[in-house]
């Protein structure tokens, strides 16, 4: 034990989307040696934690617990005495039926000092995601939140014994408590709740909707009724906790005002096989538009073979090139990290004209003050070495590139007589971690889409899942193998869906007209909203 006594923050961790963390939620994260989290925070905010934190598991279920609560409140004040910052990462806000407040007792008792961060409660969020607003000038002035159940008598919640904390609720006021009712973990007691409800005066025509996994990308579920027959349409329907009910008029805006749940996209399920240091962008995009995107990175990027060495030559004469090529990103990310190394900056370009393939190469061009002088219209090496304006006879090239880059664009300038210096900035190494996540998602059902951005995309993940079974569709490896057929496979471009065709067994249901993730994340939504 340490001579300091460490800090617990209570964190709002919000209703699931993970971007609904407050600013203050997430420095409190970045800074924190340990996190306790539930099953109600998203994975994805994890992530904000520092690589060495601990984590530590604790959710709670109505009928099973990873920890008891006196368990939670011994480990924060262990871990606090230990010297070190704790964030205890809780679903909603942690004082809205989060039992914030038992844990903030416990640690004030011992003298531990403890700090709580609010967070977006799910009573509010998660109608606002289906579209349903609490308040609405003309239907609804007030609203109250009330818990699905309280503790028995033994201290937890979850068990349907009645107890002293049980007899607290006062249903003929709750019944006209506010123009919206908002019961949060009353699925297993909705029956009860449905019938003090009525006997207590409250219309069995009030509408009523229950949010399930309310704001998480492509888990949302919104069922609605009436107090009158809601119980055996959630029965029919197999609905499950978590979810928010929600009673009151303000329901009936449901099909009018409802948009996370609205676009094309919206429940998809879709792996996003990018790079992990590229895939945030694109599946911010897919989370956006109601999906869920799944991450399974499956290209690393790390120093090539040769350890810069041939960059690093090319560094120093690049003033000899007529013309410096970019086919990728991250080529343009090692060749400014080199050139800085070697106390270089951008005018060491002034006397070569500068190509990119794709508005993304472009882009990370321009952050570097530099603004290409060609782009081809289509977004190949092989079309940028087509399209080439001028004579290329002679003339020296520099194409800074993956390791394994495709060899058209190189075949292509030298065939025209260039002199083509083609190095290797990087390289693509197979990342295969989650391979049994994914295996086991297919074999259930529950992916919708696999979208390749790459030759490398499409081999690394036939070879990660081979040679198990996944389902109806049969085997997936090498020589004709095939996904379920279920699976949407989409493309970025012909190059990829060739691969696709070739190792997949069958050919793509999607390829983007336009050859980037923009273009992919368009192809997609035609090809669900047609």
């Amino acid at each position: 034990m340490t001579g300091k006594t460490g800090t617990v923050s209570l964190i709002g961790a919000g209703p699931g989307d993970p971007k609904l963390i407050t600013v203050g939620g997430r420095e409190a994260l970045e800074k924190s040696d340990v996190v306790v989290y539930d099953r109600l925070a998203h994975p994805k905010l994890l992530d904000h934690a520092r690589a060495d934190a601990e984590r530590v598991y604790v959710g709670k279920q109505a009928d099973r617990h990873a920890m008891k609560q006196e368990a939670i409140n011994a480990l924060l004040a262990q871990k606090a005495q230990e010297g070190k910052a704790v964030a205890r990462l809780k679903g909603g806000d942690p004082f809205v039926f989060g039992r914030g407040g038992e844990e903030a007792e416990y640690l004030r008792a011992r003298g531990i000092p403890y700090r709580v961060i609010p967070g977006v409660t799910s009573a509010i969020a998660a109608p606002a995601y289906a579209g349903i607003p609490v308040t609405h000038r003309d239907l609804a002035s007030s609203f109250a939140v009330i818990t699905g159940h309280e503790r028995d008598d033994r201290g937890e919640a979850g068990a349907r014994a009645p107890g002293q904390a049980e007899g607290r609720r006062r249903w003929e006021r709750i019944a006209h408590a506010a123009d919206t009712l908002l019961f949060l973990m009353g699925v297993e007691s909705l029956e009860e709740i449905v019938a003090r409800l009525t006997e207590n005066g409250r219309d069995p025509h009030t509408p009523v909707a229950l949010v399930r996994w309310g704001t998480w990308a492509g888990r949302q579920e919104t069922l609605t009724g009436t107090l009158g027959d809601i119980v055996p349409k959630v029965r029919e329907a197999g609905f499950t906790a978590p979810a928010v009910t929600v009673v009151g008029e303000v329901v009936a805006l449901r099909e009018r005002l409802r948009w996370f749940d609205r676009g094309p996209l919206a429940g998809r399920r879709i792996v996003v096989t990018r790079a992990r240091e590229q895939a945030s962008e694109f599946a911010e995009e897919l989370r956006a538009r109601g999906a869920e995107p799944i991450e399974f990175p499956l290209i690393r990027l790390v120093p090539p073979p040769d350890g810069y060495a041939a960059l690093d030559a090319a560094v120093t004469r690049v003033g000899s090139y007529d013309w410096v090529c970019f086919a990728s990103a991250p080529a343009v990310a090692a060749f400014f990290d080199r050139l800085a190394l070697a106390g270089k900056d951008a005018r060491v370009l002034a006397g070569a004209r500068v190509a990119a393939v794709g508005p993304a190469t472009a882009d990370a061009l321009r952050t570097h003050g530099i603004r290409p002088d060609f782009q081809p219209r289509t977004q190949t090496g092989a079309a940028l070495a087509e399209e080439m304006p001028g004579e290329v006879e002679t003339v020296n090239i520099l194409i800074p590139r993956a390791s394994e880059g495709d060899e058209r664009m190189v075949e292509k300038l030298a065939a025209k007589g260039a002199v083509v210096d083609a190095v290797p900035a990087y390289q693509n190494i197979m990342d295969g971690a989650g391979a049994e996540m994914i295996r086991e998602r297919l074999a259930a059902g529950s992916i919708d889409v696999v979208t390749f951005t790459s030759s490398s995309t499409v081999r690394n993940f036939v070879a990660a899942l081979a040679p198990p079974e996944l389902g109806a569709g049969g085997e997936l490896g090498a020589g004709g193998a095939t996904l379920p057929t279920g699976v949407t496979i989409a493309c970025i471009g012909p190059s990829t869906a060739q691969t696709a065709a070739k190792l997949l067994g069958r050919a793509p249901d999607i390829v983007a007209g336009e050859h980037t993730l923009p273009g992919l994340l368009a192809a997609l939504e035609r090809h669900f909203g047609g």
